[in-house]
């Protein structure tokens, strides 16, 4: 599971078994994880975090947007579409 940034006491990574869905990243914090897709930057899955804690990783993944789509392409090669 590659990481690709950690800030703000967030992990943000990979799971190297995903490339055939869409470009998407998962993100940790405390005991709590989230699925979010680049896309759109929508969530598509939330275990355990706060309303806040989510909110916090929504504007770190818009923030590094262009740079994760970047480690998708540089990992599982380049998207289709």
């Amino acid at each position: 599971m590659p990481t690709v940034l950690n800030e703000c006491g967030c992990r943000v990574y990979f799971h190297s078994h995903e490339p055939n869905e869409p470009a998407h990243v998962h993100v940790d914090k405390g005991g709590g994880s989230a699925k979010i897709w680049l896309e759109s930057v929508t969530v598509a899955r939330n275990v355990g975090l706060a309303p806040h804690d989510l909110g916090e990783m929504m504007r770190l993944v818009r923030k590094h947007r262009d740079h994760l789509m970047e480690a998708w392409d540089e990992y599982f090669g380049p998207r289709s579409g």
